[in-house]
């Protein structure tokens, strides 16, 4: 699994895109397409699958779980692909998340819950990612 992250706007889909010789279509998944995290991967025949926007979906787990179950769901949910991807050595996962930890720290409640959790799910993809990418303005820093 590669993790991607950085800022928004800051060129995480294109270097992916780019480095990985990629288009949209070819087993692209977007949270911003208002598309549901997909649970089995299965049903997908290629061998790089690209997850974008992971933070959307997080939020979306954090409304349904709240905060005490939320980072185990995604847990559950990683390890299906880890699955997926060490059952051919063909597959690859590469997870596109925006970091959204630094900053100014939210007023409404649940807008902090989100944002801690999120941290904490970044960390755990982070221990089980093979490489991790952090992309400011277009260029990369390999941290992992």
């Amino acid at each position: 699994m590669h993790f991607v992250t950085g800022g928004a706007f800051n060129g995480k889909k294109a270097w992916v895109m780019n480095t990985y010789q990629l288009n949209k279509r070819q087993g692209w998944i977007s949270a911003y397409d208002d598309v549901s995290l997909p649970g089995n991967f299965n049903r997908f025949s290629e061998d790089i699958l690209v997850l974008e926007g992971i933070e959307k979906w997080i939020k979306d787990i954090v409304i349904q779980y709240g905060l005490e179950q939320s980072r185990g769901k995604w847990a559950e949910q990683m390890s299906k692909w880890l699955q997926w991807e060490k059952n051919n050595l063909e597959h690859t996962l590469i997870l596109i998340g925006t970091d959204i930890t630094k900053g100014i720290v939210p007023v409404e409640k649940e807008n902090r819950i989100w944002r801690d959790v999120t941290g904490w799910i970044y960390q755990d993809i982070s221990s089980r990612a093979e490489r991790v990418e952090i992309i400011w303005y277009g260029i990369n820093h390999q941290i992992k």
